[in-house]
């Protein structure tokens, strides 16, 4: 039976449901699985295009796996990505100074809600990302939400993932 995962913005109040990429990303799939629920600030991407995601602690004790990797992902899909506090520390990055970016490893939680995006970062290069699931229910609700973030701020907004149990 496929597990699924709600994602939402907490003070927007809108979320999507997605479904668990088990078969394509095993052990990144079931790391997620096991960490939930997380949460975080949410940022907008600046580089990627039509992004949002949350930084949150390490988890699963998988820091850089490598599955079902991609650098152009599509509307819907959510991916997973470490990176190192030398990654994230460029400050034209715009992470605050309190926001836990610099201060260790991360995970990056990422929806992607639109077209054409295209992982790449001009101090870093290419940065892969593991398509660890997809979203099947609410997806343009959330991109609605995702445009608002894009134009009218993130500040105070909670990305959440959390189980959904059957």
């Amino acid at each position: 039976m496929a597990r699924r995962m709600r994602i939402e913005l907490t003070r927007r109040g809108v979320s999507c449901t997605a479904r668990l990429l088990d078969e394509e990303a095993p052990r990144t799939a079931q790391a997620v699985w096991e960490a939930l629920p997380q949460s975080g600030q949410v940022y907008h991407g600046k580089y990627a295009r039509n992004e949002i995601y949350a930084l949150v602690p390490p988890f699963g004790g998988i820091a850089d796996t490598r599955e079902n990797t991609t650098v152009t992902p599509i509307p819907g899909d959510i991916c997973y990505f470490h990176f190192t506090p030398e990654q994230l520390g460029n400050p034209a990055y715009g992470y605050d100074a309190d926001s836990e970016a610099g201060t260790g490893d991360l995970v990056d939680l990422a929806l992607f809600y639109g077209r054409n995006n295209l992982l790449i970062n001009g101090d870093q290069g290419w940065i892969p990302g593991t398509v660890v699931a997809t979203v099947e229910e609410g997806l343009e609700e959330m991109a609605a939400a995702c445009a608002s973030i894009w134009m009218d701020g993130a500040r105070g907004e909670t990305l959440a993932f959390s189980r959904l149990e059957d």
